[in-house]
């Protein structure tokens, strides 16, 4: 499909597609068969600050079970998404100086050498680990832009990245994870391959990058749970944004 230009975020904005940070409304999610085009034209978008890359993917595999799939392309706070299933709790497991990891720096418009603010956590539900994230952004900016991702200790990231209109966000990348890649290590999950989304928050022209790990532990709760009323509802809107993402496309 050829892509079509667009002139601003304001369009898919308009058409339900990126999200608006500020009054708490979340980006829609685009099944993966009626909007092909509709990705294709995000894809083009997004220039400097697009993360997807040959691994990284906006549309989740087909064959990755139904719940997989919702929890990679839920838009808002994942951190409130997992309050839904428990008791959170933020577990700061590193924040240090260092670089961006080989698949990260060009999503960040950066070099491989350029020193960047790294803060690791794992979001515990119930006291059990159910994602770890890893949050980058280039060292001058954690000091100036992002200063606040500093002071945040046990404080989830999502205070500070859906509380302030300046804020704007790329659409969600998703990507299965396997031993090789450090996101599997930080992890420490037995599992052999997981699966992980990734998007870039842009304030003021600094960007900072967001990968959620999803730990095996997860999928045991929502299996042994059904996921409730709330997995279901999550599922009609999606597939209700297709229909209406589809007729944007063709027209």
């Amino acid at each position: 499909m050829k892509c079509r230009r667009l002139k601003s975020a304001a369009w898919l904005r308009g058409h339900g597609i990126l999200e608006t940070h500020a009054s708490g409304i979340h980006e829609t999610h685009p099944n993966e068969t009626a909007l092909e085009g509709a990705f294709s034209i995000i894809a083009c978008m997004l220039k400097a600050h697009d993360p997807a890359d040959a691994r990284w993917r906006i549309a989740p595999p087909a064959s990755l079970p139904d719940a997989e799939k919702d929890w990679l392309t839920r838009g808002g706070s994942l951190t409130a998404h997992l309050r839904t299933l428990g008791h959170v709790k933020v577990e700061v497991m590193r924040e240090a100086v260092d670089h961006a990891w080989r698949d990260e720096w060009r999503a960040m418009n950066a070099t491989p050498r350029t020193p960047m603010w790294v803060r690791e956590v794992a979001l515990k539900v119930d006291g059990v680990p159910f994602v770890v994230a890893h949050s980058i952004v280039e060292l001058a900016h954690s000091t100036g832009v992002w200063q606040s991702m500093r002071r945040l200790r046990t404080r989830p990231l999502a205070e500070l990245l859906y509380s302030d209109s300046s804020v704007s966000r790329s659409v969600l990348v998703n990507c299965r994870v396997t031993a090789r890649h450090p996101l599997h290590r930080l992890a420490r999950d037995t599992s052999k391959t997981l699966v992980a989304r990734r998007s870039v928050f842009e304030r003021h022209g600094a960007p900072l990058m967001v990968t959620e790990c999803m730990l095996d532990a997860l999928w045991e709760r929502l299996t042994s749970s059904h996921a409730g009323k709330h997995h279901r509802d999550h599922v009609k809107a999606y597939e209700h944004l297709s229909a209406c993402a589809k007729r944007v496309v063709c027209g």
